[in-house]
């Protein structure tokens, strides 16, 4: 079965500085029908004026994982981590038993949008992490992050598939894959036997099944053996696909 969460029927928050869509319930946003999915508990699309940003906060117990889709990023944390994150950029922040970090649009004069992504994890405690990693743009399937840190893309798609190695290494039973599809192509996705999927659409159109998305759409899929997906446009298509358990 899948399910479409459309872009537009997100909730939002504005305030002034940061304009945030959010996919599932946060902070002021509360829907009982959006609470998550799976292990999968935040996705905020936000747009941060130059200049400005969250200042230091803590979390625990939490994978956090940030993609800049324009702009960038300055990340401090209580871990001794100072980066810049640029566009097309992914990080993953493992707070574990507890961390306190900041970020900042790096720009004075530019604007920053950024997916800001949780999953919950299946172990807690533990020392904080920190990785940090562009993972280029090959069409197919790129692994972002997985229980391991490894690639298994040859197992999820039948065409265009990637090959490098060197995926985030994330505390739960879940593969975040990043996908990009040429003009015109399309590809298979092969789905283990229980699992689910959350498909968040980046840039772009894509059909799933029978099912169209554009940017900020998404797609629950469950009970199904694979999903066919197509990019019938002119131009590329880019997104994120949570494996899920």
């Amino acid at each position: 079965m899948i399910t479409l969460r459309p872009a537009d029927q997100r909730g939002e928050a504005d305030l002034g500085w940061l304009n945030s869509q959010h996919t599932f319930s946060f902070a002021s946003y509360y829907d009982p029908q959006h609470m998550g999915f799976s292990a999968l508990r935040v996705i905020n699309d936000d747009l941060v004026t130059p200049g400005a940003g969250f200042s230091t906060h803590g979390h625990r117990d939490m994978e956090i994982i940030s993609y800049v889709q324009s702009g960038s990023i300055t990340h401090k944390d209580s871990e001794g981590n100072i980066k810049v994150l640029s566009a097309g950029e992914f990080q993953l922040m493992s707070a574990g038993s507890g961390i306190t970090h900041s970020e900042y649009n790096a720009s004075d004069s530019e604007p920053l949008k950024f997916l800001q992504i949780w999953i919950q994890p299946n172990t807690l405690g533990g020392t904080p992490g920190y990785q940090q990693k562009h993972f280029g743009q090959n069409e197919g399937l790129t692994t972002i992050a997985s229980p391991a840190g490894e690639r298994r893309d040859e197992k999820r798609g039948e065409k265009g598939s990637g090959s490098e190695s060197g995926g985030f290494e994330l505390k739960q039973d879940a593969t975040l894959s990043q996908l990009i599809l040429a003009p015109k192509s399309e590809l298979v996705y092969q789905i283990e036997p229980g699992r689910k999927l959350y498909i968040h659409q980046v840039a772009g159109q894509l059909s799933v099944e029978d099912k169209s998305l554009t940017p900020g759409d998404g797609a629950k899929i469950t009970d199904m053996q694979a999903i066919t997906l197509v990019n019938a446009s002119n131009s590329q298509t880019t997104a994120l696909i949570f494996d899920l358990p």
